[in-house]
């Protein structure tokens, strides 16, 4: 199960900080919930716009950087690619098919045997990992964002991820 709010969840807290709540606002809402594909601001504005025409990409954008500010969503950028929304708050991870550029949301189990070599000083705000590679051609079963690891089913929300990655002999992050 991600950990996704329901868009009345989502408006009730929005308007709780006093902000304006519009059945646009209230359209991002309910296309984010359950969203697994980790949309861009132009991907949401795309389907927004099919729904009710006359949105902005204004207010797309307005109302991706305010549910950010409070928690809601996610930013997340792979590859130095398109900034992409991630409605999933839970702690996880990326896996990025190199061949399709889908982004599924992964479960790292046992973050704190992970070890870096860092700078004097350095402080680890947060971790990000992203898998890149490639999902098996023929693969009867596509990767899924809603299934848990057996370990993190058990032990429900993992420990947060301010963690320090580990260092490859090559000196580069994993």
């Amino acid at each position: 199960m991600l950990c996704v709010q329901t868009p009345e969840v989502v408006a009730a807290k929005y308007r709780a900080q006093g902000r304006r709540l519009t059945p646009q606002r209230q359209l991002i809402f309910s296309l984010l919930h359950d969203n697994a594909t980790h949309p861009t601001a132009d991907a949401l504005f795309a389907v927004a716009s099919k729904r009710m025409p006359g949105i902005s990409l204004r207010t797309v954008y307005q109302t991706l950087d305010e549910l950010s500010e409070m928690g809601e969503i996610q930013l997340m950028r792979c590859d130095g690619g398109a900034l992409r929304f991630d409605p999933n708050v839970d702690d996880h991870h990326h896996a990025l098919d190199a061949a399709t550029g889908e982004v599924f949301d992964v479960y790292v189990d046992n973050l704190d045997a992970l070890r870096a070599q860092l700078p004097e000083g350095f402080e680890v705000e947060n971790v990000s990992i992203v898998f890149h590679g490639r999902v098996a051609k023929g693969s009867s079963t596509r990767p899924t964002t809603a299934t848990k690891s057996p370990a993190r089913q058990q032990t429900g929300r993992a420990k947060s991820t301010k963690r320090s990655p580990r260092r490859t002999s090559r000196g580069s992050s994993k």
